[in-house]
């Protein structure tokens, strides 16, 4: 195994398949890498099968990163499947889920990296150009525990996957929010404005961001779009239905 440091390097043009199931965290990857990097272009599946067939008739794939937990990865079958049929592909694991056996399971597999989705869009970035253009292995560091960067948040603290089995009573479950709050959450899913929310609900703007914030904290995130992730990984509440 591998663990690397990750410098910015600049003038590489990549060309990346992002497979991931959930709608809001992908697009706003892609959102921030189309403004970080506008010449690196982005392919999206939203899981395994998908994947495959964009493998197929798209040529010159830099790097593809697959969702632990999407549609088709039947643990890292998914993966297992995808080097096999693709050896010449380089391809990595991308989580909110996954424990330091499943990375290491991963490696183990021939894969090139590890990307926690608690990482930032900017090493995450860095992380993939260090991998095509260094031709090295990434895995995403927590300086603080000095192990692997655990993949979710644990009431605003990261969790190591030695502290998992111990913590797991701490990991939201939604239990501790409000009536309003879920109802809040389930339209953060749905990419709902804070306006769009009031509207809804009957409520003022101002109350809603209260709501935002105190789900926010309930939920460790740091930002509405981390507590929505968060929520969408551990199933807390549906989105409303447009």
């Amino acid at each position: 195994m591998i663990y690397v440091c990750v410098n910015k390097s600049v003038g590489l043009i990549l060309k990346i398949l992002f497979a991931d199931d959930h709608t809001l965290f992908r697009e706003a990857l892609v959102q921030y890498i189309g403004r970080a990097d506008p010449d690196t272009e982005i392919i999206i599946a939203r899981d395994i099968h998908e994947a495959i067939e964009k493998m197929e008739s798209h040529e010159g794939i830099d790097l593809v990163l697959l969702d632990f937990k999407m549609p088709g990865m039947d643990g890292l079958e998914g993966m297992r499947k995808i080097r096999h049929e693709f050896p010449d592909i380089k391809v990595a694991l991308l989580s909110g889920l996954a424990e330091k056996k499943d990375v290491d399971e991963a490696l183990d597999m021939g894969a090139v990296g590890y990307f926690p989705k608690t990482l930032t869009g900017k090493a995450l970035l860095n992380g993939m150009r260090d991998i095509v253009q260094h031709d090295k292995v990434f895995v995403a560091m927590d300086h603080n525990t000095n192990d692997i960067m655990p993949s979710y948040f644990n009431g605003g603290a990261h969790v190591t996957g030695k502290d998992k089995k111990t913590a797991t009573t701490d990991m939201p479950d939604g239990s501790n929010l409000t009536r309003r709050e879920s109802e809040v959450l389930s339209y953060l899913l749905a990419g709902a404005s804070n306006k769009d929310i009031a509207r809804a609900l009957d409520l003022q703007v101002v109350t809603v961001k209260l709501h935002v914030r105190g789900v926010c904290r309930k939920l460790g995130a740091k930002n509405r779009t981390q507590a929505a992730l968060i929520a969408q990984e551990m199933e807390l509440v549906e989105p409303v239905k447009s």
